[in-house]
């Protein structure tokens, strides 16, 4: 069985903990202590610094607002415990709501509330009900419904937080942390629990949008390893640990699931750590290893690809854009086999996609049976798909297939 105890206490030791703490040795508004959670996330790579300048920028409002009418302080605990949820690792409530104790997460909410101002542990309750009937007279605010799908989930209660979820979804289809979320309340919601069907639908598409997002590899690898793929489970897993910041307490933890895989999977040991840096490189690299040049006489497959612009789309790609023509395996990871950069101007182009293309040894073309090919212009150079990107992917193919594959990009990234 994962380690899936050992996991959780390294999650609510990096974000809880210091919540106690700083609650109890200085007896700290709810807002500076929010504010400290915010700066101990910003320091472990659990938000981005835009991400920690917004919030901090949305406290800095509700200081203001609060000068004149402060909150009753059971309201204070409420959110101060929900920012917890807000900032945990990724995907470590989904994970330890399908495999380990719920309810030791959401005892630790309710002992935070309690060190903050003394509240007693009803009050979580109140709150929660407090936001759904506000979303009930409110049904468009989007942001609530997954604040209340969120705070079920710490709950254990997977129906609600799956409606609720479910609400946040269908206002907002194309945001990727709402998909990932809605995803995760679906599975938790079933009775087996398994990611599969819908929710792993859902998960796939999120990566095809952002192939490097965490959390969405996270629980792909756990409905890998209930599949018992564990090779593609290890894969996923692997690539999470190395956009983790060296430093993360998560990273012992993510090791030794890693590590029970390979053993179920008869993997063998793992290689070589690389450093964080490299780890990182390798995963973000998508653009660093298009530039790179192919090592003689590595390539054991190769995909022949035409690539053309649709007519149509002609005024909306900028000149001097980039073009990203890549392969990915069908079934398992998200990072490209293969990938060469173009320019708007080589178009129509014909490439040729080879094993030596790889950002890694360990993930070649010829280590899967069938693949997606694609190509996307990006404006800005970057590899990571954005919204209004031009693109096109073809169905899954033989990786062995001899004929040139023709690609037309003619569909915009929403």
């Amino acid at each position: 069985m994962l380690l899936a105890g050992l996991m959780l206490l390294a999650a609510l030791a990096f974000v809880l903990l210091p919540l106690l703490r700083h609650g109890r040795g200085a007896n700290l508004p709810a807002s500076a202590v929010r504010r400290r959670a915010l700066d101990d996330a910003l320091a472990s790579g659990v938000v981005t610094a835009e991400e920690h300048l917004a919030k901090l920028a949305a406290l800095e409002q509700q200081d203001l607002a609060s000068t004149t009418a402060p909150p009753p302080r059971s309201r204070s605990a409420f959110h101060a415990a929900l920012l917890t949820l807000l900032l945990l690792p990724a995907a470590a409530i989904g994970l330890y709501a399908h495999l380990g104790n719920v309810r030791a997460l959401d005892t630790a909410l309710m002992d935070a509330g309690r060190a903050m101002n003394g509240s007693p542990g009803p009050d979580m309750d109140q709150a929660v009900q407090g936001l759904a009937d506000k979303l009930a007279k409110n049904p468009d605010d989007v942001d609530g419904w997954v604040l209340l799908g969120r705070a079920y989930k710490s709950m254990e209660r997977f129906a609600d937080a799956r409606d609720a979820l479910k609400n946040a979804y269908d206002r907002a289809p194309n945001e990727i942390e709402i998909q990932v979320d809605y995803a995760e309340a679906l599975a938790l919601a079933g009775e087996t629990r398994r990611i599969d069907g819908r929710p792993r639908e859902l998960l796939e598409g999120a990566l095809k949008t952002d192939p490097n997002h965490q959390r969405a590899l996270w629980l792909l690898g756990i409905a890998d390893y209930q599949a018992q793929n564990y090779a593609s489970a290890v894969t996923r897993w692997e690539l999470l640990r190395g956009m983790l910041p060296a430093e993360a307490p998560v990273r012992e933890s993510l090791d030794r699931q890693i590590a029970d895989a390979r053993q179920r999977g008869g993997l063998g040991a793992a290689a070589p750590a690389r450093t964080a840096g490299a780890d990182s490189a390798a995963a973000n690299g998508m653009a660093a290893a298009a530039a790179a040049a192919p090592a003689a006489g590595a390539a054991d497959v190769r995909l022949s690809v035409t690539v053309s612009l649709d007519p149509k789309l002609r005024d909306r790609a900028p000149a001097g854009a980039s073009v990203f023509v890549f392969a990915r395996a069908a079934s398992g990871p998200p990072m490209p086999l293969a990938v060469q950069r173009l320019t708007l101007a080589d178009l129509p182009a014909k490439v040729e996609l080879t094993d030596a293309m790889g950002m890694l040894p360990t993930m070649k073309l010829s280590q899967f049976p069938e693949v997606v090919v694609g190509a996307r212009i990006s404006a800005s150079g970057n590899a990571k798909a954005q919204s209004g990107d031009l693109q096109t992917l073809s169905a899954p193919l033989d990786v062995n297939s001899k004929a040139t594959i023709d690609l037309l990009i003619d569909q915009v990234v929403p």
